[in-house]
Order: C-alpha cells, then structure tokens, then sequence
C-alpha cells in the first residue's frame, strides 16, 4: 500500500513539474521571441537610417544595391512613394508588385520607420521587415526597406528554450529528490492510517494509531484515535447493555415460571380442599376443621407472597419511600431481636443478643437508616435462622463498627445460626429471587424464596452491602452494613442493580 501512494504521490509531482517546465517554456519563448524581434527592429531601423542618409541621391545602381545589402547582411528593397520598386537586392524591380500597401512603407511614406513580419510573396520566406523615409519631412518621395529572416529569429529561439529546459531541469531535480523523500514520508503515514481505518471497519476497535506528531495527518491520526477510543466505549456500552437486556429477559422468563410455580401449589391446595368440602366433606367431623386449616395455612402463604412480591416491585421500582433518620444501635437491634423471641421459643431455640457495655462507645453507637426497612431486613434473617436451626440450637445478632476502605464509617450487623450450614456453590444466587438450596424443606416451612432477595435490595438502598459466611454442618452467618452518617442517600430505593 505505502508503495502504491508513493508511486501516486511522485506522478502527481512529475504531472506538476512538466505543467510548470511547460509554462515556463511557453512563457520564456514568447519574452525571448519579443526581446529579440525588438532588438532586431531596432537594429535594422539603425542601419536602415544610415543607408539612407548615406545615400539618399538616387537614382541607385543594381550592382550598388547589391553591395549595399552585403554590408547591411540583409535584403534591401528601395520604392516610391506611388508604390514602385526602384531596386530590390534578391528580385528584379520591374517584376515585383506595387508595394504602397505594405504596412512598413506605408508608415514610412508618412515620414516615420515602420516595421512588420510577414512572409514575402516574391520569395516566400518569412522575414522582418524594417523601412525608413529617405528624404526628411512629412511626405517623402521614396523610401529604403531592410528585411531580414525570422529563421535567424527562430533558430536563437530554438537555442534559448532549449538551454532554458537544461536549466529548469537542473534546477528541479533537488526539488523532485526532496518530493521524493516527503512523498515517501507521506505516503507511510497515509498508509498507516488507511490500515487503521481498515481496523475499524473491520470493528477491531481496541486498535489505536502509533503518535503521528506534526501537520494535518498527525490531527488526523489524533482524531482517528478518539474516535475508536468512543467507538470502543460504545460498543462495550451496546454489548453490556444486550447483556444486560439478555438477563433482565432471563430473569422476566425465570420471574414468571417461578411466580406461577409458586402461586400453583397454594392455590391447587386451596381448589382441592374446597372442592372436597363442598362435596360433603364439610359435614364429616374428623376432617373438615383439618381440611379448612389446610385451607387458611395456603391463603396465608398466597398472602405472604403476595406481599413479598409487592415489596420487591417497590423498591425495584423505586416507588418505596424511606424515612431515613439516626437511632440508637443497640436499643434498634434489640427491638427486632425481642419481637422474634416468642417465634424461636417454641423450637426451644434462644436468640443472644451481643449487647454492649453500658456507656461504652459501642453502646453510644449510631445508624442512620430507615427503622421500618431495618426490621424488615434483621427479622427475615432471624426467621430464617429459625426455620434452619434444629430444636435447642442456638441464634446470635450483634454488630460492630467497620471502616471501609474509602474512609466511610460503618456498622457491620450479624445474625449467626448454628443450622445446616449453606454448601459454597449456592452461597453466591443465594440473596436471588425464589432461590432456594433445598427447594422441599423450603416450601415444607412456609417460605416466600424472596426474603433474602429483599434483604439484599433493601440493604442496598440504603447504600450497604450483604453477604454470607456458611460451612456444611456448621451453620451460617449472614452480615449487612449500614451506614453511621447522612451519605445522601434519596428517598427512594435506587434501581441501579439488576433484577435478580
């Protein structure tokens, strides 16, 4: 490619030298023609006047005319003022046509030289033609004519455009060395730039141009690399949008099957148990208070999940409203943990809270949240923890304060169960919607799947973070943070994260 724009490059430099070498041609040949026909006007008018001062008696000798013309070294015609040829240096006078038309004697015969170039009818040569009066005064009564061949004229024409091609030719050949070297130069960037060009247009937008410094190709070079760089930014932008879009659909299509999935067995129990009632079983005494239990515990799951679902939707929606204010850690921690009691009592499961010392700086600690998401967030925890912790097990909920890495102050809360434990490949689509690790034992204790899930977004919303420690056999710990002071954070759950 770069021999190919150089091998344009240096036809457009030759294309350009001959339009100027044939210019200059031109140009030169016309002042040269000029210069010379001048100095030749002048100088026959010269040597025409001194012949006819010199011999200004007629009339001439043939044989005189003859020795005249020698000396001048040109043809002398002599004529009158009615247009006659008196004598005439290479043609016999009585022969010749009557010469008061001419433009030279013309303006001779009106007592002035006058001077034309044309070719002679008597000979048929181009020639100069000079003629003076040969008497003074407005009207003379004859007049001399010198004429001499444009050939001369045109030979020293000739021999000046060709020295003026040697020296234009000479001079341009530096300048067509020098062409030769930025052409090469030129064509280098250009092809460089060309193959860039092709890299985009091929989509292989990470390619960037080597620094071009100087002139308009270094501009060009510079913006070229700004517009991949943009290109590359909005295709990355594009692929994580279509990722994005390709999950969120993912997730719509899990939505639905999972919604469905768990409206269907609530309400296929609610249909049947009904249905049988109504077909005489309300009558039968050992069956229908059980049946009608039955009944009511699906209507309560449909109600809780209704209500799950209701609460995700709001804060994916942004549509949940937060009443942020600062409260006492320990006395917010412990109103959640006291409502939960009650609940673990009836598995004989106790529920420790880590307390602080009385006027210890942890005890004086400080969230800032909002107290109706906080409940909501550590009850789903601990009644989490209680339906996986076996009869006599044990809960612990406390917190600790932690600094993150960019400085911000935070409060680290806890809720450790000594269950099962999680197994390592769930713990990571564990806070997702309707996931569940052992999907059996989950709807057996009458859970929604959406809790953690809404632990996970309230968490965020409130601008914190969620995790899970677990092992086998060894139960689980569950940590979210929150922060101690005012960060800005909106009234409304912020909808950044995807749907999961």
């Amino acid at each position: 490619m770069t021999a190919r724009i150089f091998l344009k490059l240096i036809a457009v430099v030759v294309c350009l030298a001959g339009v100027a070498l044939f210019t200059a041609d031109v140009l030169a040949s016309r002042v040269a023609e000029h210069y010379l026909l001048t100095h030749l006007t002048s100088a026959l008018e010269g040597k025409a006047r001194v012949l006819a001062n010199d011999h200004a008696g007629l009339p001439l000798e043939q044989e005189k005319i003859h020795q005249l013309a020698r000396v001048a070294e040109a043809r002398l015609t002599v004529a009158a003022s009615d247009g006659r040829v008196l004598a005439e240096s290479e043609a016999d006078p009585a022969s010749m046509e009557n010469h008061l038309s001419r433009p030279e004697f013309q303006a001779a015969f009106q007592g002035r030289s006058g001077s034309d170039t044309r070719s002679s009818r008597t000979i048929g040569i181009d020639f100069l033609y000079v003629a003076v009066p040969m008497e003074p005064g407005p009207k003379p009564r004859y007049a001399l004519r010198l004429a001499m061949p444009l050939k001369a004229v045109n030979d020293d024409i000739h021999s000046i455009r060709a020295r003026i091609w040697e020296s234009v030719l000479i001079a341009f050949l530096p300048a067509v060395i020098i062409a030769a070297f930025l052409a090469r130069r030129i064509a280098g960037r250009l092809s460089t730039v060309i193959a860039y060009a092709g890299e985009l247009a091929n989509g292989n937008f990470q390619a960037r141009l080597p620094l071009i410094t100087g002139g308009d190709i270094g501009v060009l070079s510079q913006k070229l690399n700004e517009t991949g760089s943009k290109l590359e930014g909005t295709v990355q932008q594009l692929q994580t949008e279509h990722a994005q879009l390709d999950r969120l659909e993912r997730v719509r299509r899990d939505f639905v099957i999972n919604v469905s999935h768990e409206l269907r067995t609530p309400l296929a129990s609610i249909q049947g148990y009904a249905e049988t009632l109504i077909d005489g079983a309300l009558y039968d005494e050992k069956n229908n208070l059980r049946f009608l239990n039955i009944i009511r515990h699906n209507a309560e799951r449909l109600t809780g999940l209704t209500a799950d679902l209701l609460t995700l939707s709001r804060l994916e929606l942004r549509t949940k409203e937060f009443r942020f204010a600062s409260f006492h850690t320990d006395e917010l921690l412990g109103g959640v943990v006291d409502t939960i009691r009650p609940i673990a009592a009836r598995k004989n499961i106790t529920i420790q809270q880590n307390e602080a010392e009385p006027g210890s700086e942890q005890a004086l600690s400080e969230v800032f949240c909002d107290s109706e998401a906080f409940y909501q967030v550590v009850s789903n925890l601990l009644d989490n923890a209680v339906k996986y912790t076996p009869l006599n097990g044990t809960i612990a909920a406390g917190f600790q304060p932690l600094v993150k890495p960019d400085g911000a102050l935070m409060i680290e809360f806890f809720v450790r169960d000594t269950g099962m434990g999680i197994p390592a490949e769930d713990q990571s689509r564990l806070f997702e919607r309707f996931y569940r690790v052992d999907k059996a034992r989950s709807r057996e204790l009458g859970g929604t799947g959406l809790g953690l899930a809404i632990v996970k977004h309230l968490v965020r919303a409130h601008g914190g973070d969620v995790r899970v420690e677990s092992e086998l056999g060894r139960g689980s710990t569950f940590f979210f943070t929150l922060p101690v002071d005012d960060i800005g954070i909106p009234a409304q759950a912020p909808a950044s994260d995807a749907i999961v």
